[in-house]
């Protein structure tokens, strides 16, 4: 992986975290997103040892929107009416670079001085919103029959029957099998890494053994991609407050360096249209993360990449210069990443999304800084972390941070 270096800028040094918060997490709480991000909410400010009176700011993806069922449901103007905070500045929207986009956001405002603490949040509820009929009750483009018409790109994949990410992605799966000899039993790797690591935490949806057998034997989504390739819907909500890091000294702990971040797209905003089908637009922001610091994948302690699909945190890995391009597969099969198989980085350490439960991106950010703190309990991995990477996204959607406690 070839990276060239720019000048060093200030712009992320501008902004530490300085909290987060995660409400309670399950399949069909059947509670109100609201009460959900309010929870969360309330816990991330006491982390880190603020008031409501000091949060001027909020940022969220995608923002309040009722289709498909369960994705969001709360936006701004709902939190800010229950916290009654005074705010200098906010933003929430769907077009943003991956759902950590919403985080970028908020250190660029507080970057430029618009805000001192802004509160970032990530709520869904997808798994209430399926009730007891499964994905048929939330899938895009809802039901068939009628008079739907689909509009966006969903007019050219919907008439084919690919409704779901799960056919986009398992056409880039089978594009990377194809050029690189990439097996299903490679990818397993990634959902049982994610079960060993959910056993050892508490909120995880998922937490009994899961064995190879049980991997390839399970139905077939979209293939190559079965069951256990695919994150498992849940009710929860994430939040993590951006603050100004000269503000530390009023914190209630050393807060967490943002190094660096990556929000770049340089590929065409496709999902199937991108220039090379083996990657996503988790290349262009994993070099562009990378331009923007000294430190190196070698200096990484802990790696928390989607896994919204299996193959997504093997396009991480090799994106982010863990292994070679193409050679994801091979670095999986022997177990590079897995701590538990002998390997030197930890992956996914609360389950992911394959098993921990689908909080959309920010839980991966979660995940990190709670891990940098030392406060994982049971899942804390070994050896006093110092630095920590966040990825999140697919497709033509991809933000990264890289996080420090240096």
């Amino acid at each position: 992986m070839t990276i060239t270096k720019r000048p060093r800028p200030i712009g992320e040094h501008a902004a530490v975290i300085s909290g987060v918060g995660q409400s309670q997490v399950g399949r069909r709480l059947y509670r109100d997103p609201l009460d959900l991000t309010v929870e969360a909410a309330l816990a991330a400010i006491a982390d880190a040892g603020l008031t409501r009176d000091d949060i001027d700011g909020i940022s969220t993806y995608p923002g309040a929107m009722s289709i498909p069922p369960g994705f969001s449901g709360v936006g701004v103007v709902e939190l800010q009416e229950a916290l009654r905070l005074n705010l200098d500045w906010f933003a929430g929207g769907v077009e943003l670079p991956g759902q950590l986009g919403s985080v970028a956001n908020a250190v660029a405002a507080v970057a430029a001085g618009l805000a001192d603490h802004v509160l970032c949040f990530r709520t869904v509820w997808e798994a209430s919103a399926q009730g007891d009929r499964g994905r048929a009750a939330v899938t895009t483009g809802g039901g068939g029959g009628g008079g739907y018409r689909a509009s966006g790109f969903l007019q050219w994949t919907l008439p084919y029957g690919a409704a779901s990410a799960a056919n986009w992605i398992g056409m880039m799966a089978q594009r990377h099998m194809h050029e690189f000899g990439t097996t299903r039993e490679q990818l397993g790797q990634v959902a049982l890494n994610g079960r060993a690591n959910a056993a050892l935490n508490p909120k995880a949806i998922y937490r009994d053994p899961m064995t190879m057998d049980d991997y390839l034997n399970a139905r077939l989504v979209s293939w190559p991609l079965g069951l256990y390739d695919c994150d498992v819907p849940a009710d929860g909500s994430t939040v993590v407050i951006v603050s100004r890091a000269d503000s530390a000294p009023d914190l209630r702990k050393e807060p967490i360096r943002i190094e660096a971040m990556g929000t770049a797209l340089h590929g065409r905003p496709s999902w199937d249209q991108f220039d090379d089908l083996t990657t996503m637009a988790l290349r262009d922001a994993s070099t562009m993360m990378w331009d923007r610091t000294d430190l190196t994948p070698a200096d990484v302690d802990v790696a928390e990449l989607y896994d919204g699909f299996t193959f997504i945190t093997l396009c991480w890995l090799e994106a982010l210069g863990f292994c070679e391009h193409g050679e994801g597969g091979p670095y999986l099969e022997a177990g590079r990443p897995l701590a538990s198989g002998g390997g030197s980085l930890p992956l996914n350490t609360n389950g992911g999304q394959l098993s921990g439960g689908r909080l959309h991106g920010y839980g991966f950010l979660h995940e990190a800084c709670t891990q940098l703190w030392g406060e994982g309990g049971d899942r804390q991995v070994a050896g006093d972390p110092e630095v920590a990477i966040a990825a999140a996204g697919g497709g033509p959607l991809a933000s990264s941070f890289l996080l420090t406690r240096r």
